[in-house]
């Protein structure tokens, strides 16, 4: 099979489907010529045109709620937000009307708009460019939250976004957009709430989203030397979750950690720790671990900020004082 890019896997998505359905466009700034800022658009508009890749002013809620509008009248766009962090900007156009239309018109009416955007720190980008918001839009009903791991799950994702009918979110990880992976050349979609797992164990289980899924592996070899199998679980959407496989694994295992890059206060460590507490108690051995990035602005120091977001080493530490028992004689 093929290796290509997450950046190459975005855009092939898009294209493959922008030519099955014309109701398709892709709206937001610098997606035209330049292709975003990461070039993960580049060549489309030569292939579609200016008028179904659509440059804007620097006007996320303006081009938001033209999306929204859009969408309610039938076609399905694809708004690209140049970074996450800029989600605040949007908040009303896509909490109060897009995620609501549906309800709120008796199911008469839909938006079914794609918003794609980004996440993650240590890429020096300072306190205003790095944040990772996906858990400001979980909470909301109405939305649906997807995280790519991979090239793979990046183009899967994507097409299955594209063609559902209610409004999707979906956080790529920046640092990712140059990491390969095998991706199929015929077509295929990721179904919505699959969670994947991604290497089997039988000791303790690591549940991690986006780029802190290769953390996870990675905590997983360093662990497997010392003679402990993690078993590594990516859940691929938030928004809906996969509690059968994470509860299954916990189970299985009896001790968990939850990796996520987002702050780990009022966040998705905390809300999947939750359910596994509550629907699998009785199994666990430890109480499950969460570790999310430091409740801190990004620092733009690279010595700083490096510090803010999990790394293996840090999860295959935590792995062993669950093993240990050490956490539980502390309490």
């Amino acid at each position: 099979m093929r290796e290509i890019t997450l950046s190459q896997a975005v855009n092939e998505a898009l294209a493959e489907e922008m030519r099955r359905d014309d109701t398709i466009f892709i709206i937001g700034e610098d997606v035209a010529e330049a292709g975003t800022p990461f070039k993960v658009l580049s060549g489309l508009v030569e292939e579609f045109g200016t008028g179904r890749v659509v440059d804007t002013p620097i006007a996320e809620p303006g081009f938001m709620g033209l999306a929204v509008g859009a969408a309610m009248t039938g076609t399905r766009p694809v708004v690209d937000l140049m970074f996450g962090d800029f989600i605040y900007l949007i908040m009303d156009q896509l909490c109060n009307q897009a995620a609501k239309t549906h309800y709120m018109s008796g199911g008469k009416m839909r938006a079914p708009l794609v918003v794609r955007t980004n996440l993650g720190a240590t890429r020096r980008s300072a306190a205003q460019h790095s944040q990772s918001l996906h858990a400001l839009v979980a909470h909301i009903p109405g939305l649906k939250v997807a995280l790519p791991s991979s090239a793979y799950e990046a183009k899967g994702l994507m097409k299955t976004a594209i063609r559902d009918n209610n409004p999707v979110v979906i956080f790529e990880d920046k640092l990712m957009y140059n990491d390969k992976a095998p991706v199929p050349e015929e077509e295929f979609l990721i179904p919505f709430g699959v969670a994947n797992i991604k290497r089997a164990g039988t000791d303790i289980t690591l549940i991690g989203t986006s780029s802190m899924v290769q953390v996870c592996e990675k905590a997983a070899e360093i662990l497997s030397r010392e003679g402990i199998e993690a078993e590594v679980i990516d859940p691929r959407t938030i928004v809906p979750l996969d509690e059968d496989t994470l509860l299954a694994s916990a189970k299985k295992t009896s001790r968990v950690i939850v990796v996520d890059e987002g702050h780990q206060s009022y966040g998705i460590t905390g809300e999947i720790a939750s359910r596994l507490n509550e629907k699998a108690f009785y199994h666990l051995d430890a109480p499950v671990m969460r570790m999310g990035a430091m409740d801190v602005p990004v620092p733009f120091s690279p010595a700083l900020e490096d510090l803010t977001v999990p790394t293996p080493e840090a999860v295959a530490e935590g792995a062993r004082k669950l093993m240990s028992g050490e956490l539980i004689h502390a309490a």
